[in-house]
Parts: structure tokens; sequence; C-alpha cells
């Protein structure tokens, strides 16, 4: 197959990706026409994380599409800069990658700019040049890259952008991204990722060995409780948010809150023992949060 043949695949591929994740990313109940926008916004967000996770399909198109050498197309930092370049012909030219051609009629009807989307590829570039976050400053300031510009292109896709929404905003995808890593601590550390901080680490005396445990000890549980509680907090400041729309804007930000509540209290249920696998909390669980949201009860 000639990576023109596989150009479809490529983009179906990722796309399929979006009915696994935590928080709904374009549900039935939108326009359509942001449904189409978030989606490619979306498809951006999930290949530039598989590229950083080493996570794309195997046979190198992506690389070929990219203009990768054969000899470069496992190189992360590679691809990623190459990723870059085709994000930059989004602003002013003809993109390759299928995921970036579709990404740009988005991009010129929300008058999008570049920087959110060079967030996102600064934190996978970081990814692989930083495994471990001394402080919960630094990996708050990992965050406004991986997480917070993805909150950012949902207010400006759905033309609602405020620099107090874009503040609420970041509060919740930087709490999304913290109950991320405490449901995927034994995946990091099989990547040589921890995004704990070592201080706190300390703080609770948990050693890296104690993360590569089949069930987590009383110190790793107090200190995934501890996190916890700082993204459920963080969850809480966001939320008022949801109350600054209405319509079906507020039904997909009630989503994204639900969503993070959700997960820890899954994450509590298990006892703060995210080590055997990631709690995941049921769909029930999530109408419940959403509904207390709706209903501007928390």
């Amino acid at each position: 197959m000639t990576a023109a043949e596989a150009v479809p695949d490529l983009e179906r591929a990722t796309l399929d990706k979006a009915a696994s994740e935590n928080f709904p990313v374009a549900p039935f109940f939108l326009p359509r026409a942001w449904r189409d926008d978030l989606m490619a916004v979306y498809g951006f967000a999930r290949l530039v994380d598989d590229i950083g996770d080493g996570d794309l399909a195997p046979g190198g198109a992506d690389a070929r599409v990219l203009g990768v050498p054969p000899a470069e197309a496992e190189d992360r930092l590679v691809l990623l800069d190459a990723f870059e370049a085709d994000l930059r012909r989004v602003f002013d030219g003809t993109p390759r990658h299928p995921l970036l051609r579709r990404l740009q009629p988005t991009v010129r009807r929300r008058s999008l700019t570049p920087e959110p989307f060079l967030g996102l590829i600064a934190a996978n570039r970081q990814d692989q040049l930083v495994t471990r976050y001394e402080t919960y400053d630094d990996l708050l300031a990992y965050c406004e890259l991986s997480a917070n510009p993805v909150g950012r292109l949902v207010l400006a896709v759905t033309g609602t952008a405020t620099p107090e929404r874009i503040r609420l905003s970041d509060a919740i995808c930087t709490a999304l991204q913290i109950v991320e890593h405490l449901q995927d601590v034994a995946e990091d550390l099989g990547r040589d990722r921890i995004y704990l901080p070592a201080a706190d680490m300390k703080r609770f005396h948990v050693q890296e060995t104690d993360l590569d445990a089949k069930s987590a000890g009383a110190s790793v549980r107090a200190l995934v409780a501890y996190e916890a509680q700082r993204a459920g907090d963080l969850l809480n400041e966001g939320a008022p948010l949801v109350g600054s729309v209405h319509g079906r804007l507020k039904l997909l930000l009630a989503g994204f809150v639900a969503g993070g509540r959700a997960a820890i209290r899954a994450i509590a249920a298990a006892e703060y023992d995210v080590l055997p696998g990631p709690p995941r909390p049921g769909k029930v669980q999530l109408l419940r949060e959403a509904g207390v949201i709706l209903r501007g009860e928390g």
C-alpha cells in the first residue's frame, strides 16, 4: 500500500479513538458544524499524543505522509518536528497529513491561532525530554501545555472565549490531566514517566519502586488521595464555567466536569489503588454527576 492509499485509514484510525476517551469529544446533541470542528481539533490532539507516546499505527504510514525518512520513522522528536512543520502549513499552505487537511477549514472558519496547537506539540516534545516533575508547580506548567490548550480550542470553536472563561477552562483542563495521570500511574511508569511530583512522593514516603507493585500500599494510596483532592479542588474552581454559557455548550462543558468528578469517585471507590489498572467510572455515575452540575448543586 502506498502512502497515498493509506491516507483514509490514517484519518479514521485516529478519529475512532474518540469513543474511548474519558470525556465527550463531539456528542450528538451539538450542532453539526461544532461537531465537525471539534472532531477536527480532536484528530490533531489525538495524533500528536500518539506520536509522543509511540502509539502510531504500525507500518510507518504517518511518517511517510509527513516526509520523514524510514531511518528516522521511530524517532519521536523527528516526527514531532515534521508534524509541527505540517501544522504551520495549515496556516500558510497545504498540509500533508490528512488530519491536518481536515483541520484547515476549521482553523479558517473559526479564526484559530497556532498557539494552542503548538502548545500540545511542545508538551509531547517535553515528554521525550522530561520524565519526572519535582514540584506540583512544575506539573502545572506541564499541564499548561498538555491540557489547557484543548479547553481554549473548545471555547474558540464555539465562539465563547473570554479571559474569565479561559481561566476557568484552564482549571478544569488541568484537573482532567491530573486525574488522567492518576488513573495511568502504572502505564506511565511503563513508559518511564512519573507525573506524581517528587516533592509529594517524598512527603508521603513513596519510592519509585512502590509504584511498580501489583497493588498500592498505604503510602501510595495516601499520595493518590492527596493528588485526587487537588484535582477535585481545581474542578470546583473551574465549574462556574458551566453556568456562564447556555444551551448545548452548557451540556458539553458539564460533561467535561462530570467526567473528571466521576473519575475521581472511581479512584476513591478503588480505595486509591490505581496500580492494578485505571479505575474508570460507569455511565450511570457520569450522568449522575452531570445532573448535579446542571442543576447547579455542585
